[in-house]
């Protein structure tokens, strides 16, 4: 499977984890909350999804 990122938001996101005090050169923290963010994200819009279904 191959991921394709747009450039702007592949540079946009680099530029939010980035670190100079990170072992990687990365924010651990802050990448690991962008991504629990967005896995909230998905959660809700499928339980949305799942209530839809439901009703129908």
């Amino acid at each position: 499977m191959k991921l394709d990122v747009a450039p702007k938001t592949f540079e946009t996101i680099a530029r939010e984890i980035q670190s100079d005090q990170g072992p990687v050169g990365i924010d651990a923290k802050k990448t690991h909350i962008i991504i629990l963010d967005k896995l909230l994200q998905i959660e809700k819009r499928l339980d949305a999804l799942e209530q839809q279904l439901k009703q129908k």
